[in-house]
């Protein structure tokens, strides 16, 4: 079985690939440059495809460099966490990942696509809900020419309903070395430790009982 995995540098889906590697799909990657600031998570894609041993890694560039989003824009501000959605959501960027995603499923035949998201301990986006992965697999079952032709993609997101210290303890029992992955909003030689998710990834590994194995800036945690 064909697997497309969103891989972006991350734990999520560093887990996500590897979970469904471990239930026996072949991984085909593909990871996006889309002008975000923390572009040191792209060298740790590469170093997460190449410890999966993957079957191909494709790297793509496009520029969402122009959206509103702290992730994109270094003087971007936009609201306070604690009122509503975070500033650093980039707008449709998980619509247009899974779409890209969804292309090159269909040109390599496979029979699914991965993406690492999920709704408990996460910063809030609303494209990382259970409500969005189902209408996004009902695009699916109606706009591709497998799906018109009788076959399926499934959009996969196995860890949707987990706590991320769950999902560090799926990937300490994958035997998965998160030392090389990157999760830091900002684009720094180490990580911040005090953007959004450098804080869920901190109290994570906390809850979990084990130590992030990657350097903070200094008195950051």
């Amino acid at each position: 079985m064909k697997t497309v995995a969103l891989i972006s540098g991350g734990i999520d889906s560093f887990v996500a690939a590897a979970f469904e590697q471990s239930r026996g799909s072949i991984i085909f990657g593909l990871t996006v440059n889309y002008e975000q600031i923390h572009k040191k998570e792209l060298n740790s894609a590469l170093k997460i495809g190449e410890f999966l041993k993957i079957k191909e890694h494709k790297f793509i560039h496009i520029d969402l460099g122009w959206l509103p989003s702290s992730i994109t824009d270094k003087n971007y501000i936009g609201t306070n966490h604690q009122k509503g959605i975070p500033p650093s959501y980039v707008p449709a960027r998980n619509t247009i990942l899974i779409s890209f995603a969804l292309a090159y499923a269909e040109a390599i035949d496979a029979d699914s696509i991965v993406i690492g998201v999920h709704c408990i301990d996460y910063s809030g986006y609303p494209d990382c809900r259970p409500e969005y992965i189902k209408a996004f697999q009902r695009i699916l079952d109606i706009g591709t020419k497998k799906t018109i032709e009788g076959g399926r993609i499934e959009l996969k997101a196995p860890l949707i309903m987990m706590r991320k210290s769950e999902i560090i303890k799926l990937g300490f029992s994958l035997g998965l070395d998160f030392s090389i992955t990157w999760s830091c909003y900002k684009g720094g030689l180490k990580a911040c430790g005090i953007c959004d998710a450098c804080r869920i990834r901190l109290e994570a590994f906390k809850k979990a009982g084990m130590p992030d194995p990657i350097e903070y800036e200094t008195n950051s945690t």
